[in-house]
């Protein structure tokens, strides 16, 4: 059988559902946001507190007790089973070369703050130029190469705090 969808509650948990399975579901609205839940012959009473739809996460109150909740559905877990996440660039830490080249051009030195698209370093490579643009807000915390530098695939370029 395959899953549907994925439900994180608070990194912790993770459960499994299958799209014809949730009309099965015992919930009703008894006003926006509002639910009464009935699970295992208990109720419960649930409201959801915050969302955001495009992250897919949202925060739910159900009885006392506070949650934040993720659903994946299925493009969403090939994505991550792909190594790719929406939003990733934003977690990079590290630029490095992805072929071998020459550095031919540095914009940013140790400690200067850069901003996302800002110009970082030119490579050439196979009679081309190649601009690295920074993949988010940060403080550059190192750079591995200068001018005229012949690197390889993979070597580190520039690291970020």
């Amino acid at each position: 059988m395959s899953k549907d969808f994925k439900v994180n509650v608070n990194t912790t948990f993770q459960f499994d559902y299958e799209k014809e399975s949730i009309p099965q579901l015992d919930a009703v609205s008894i006003e926006t946001n509002k639910f009464h839940i009935l699970h295992q012959n208990k109720p419960y009473k649930a409201e959801i507190i915050s969302s955001n739809f495009n992250q897919k996460c949202y925060t739910i109150k159900v009885n006392h007790n506070t949650y934040s909740v993720t659903i994946s559905n299925k493009l969403d877990m090939l994505i991550m089973a792909m190594g790719f996440e929406v939003g990733a660039t934003k977690h990079v830490n590290t630029i490095k070369a992805p072929m071998p080249g020459l550095i031919l051009e540095i914009f940013v030195v140790v400690g200067q703050s850069v901003k996302e698209n800002d110009n970082i370093l030119i490579l050439g490579a196979m009679k081309m130029e190649n601009s690295f643009l920074s993949p988010r807000d940060g403080v550059i915390k190192s750079i591995s190469v200068i001018i005229g530098d012949a690197v390889v695939k993979g070597q580190l370029l520039i690291e970020f705090e």
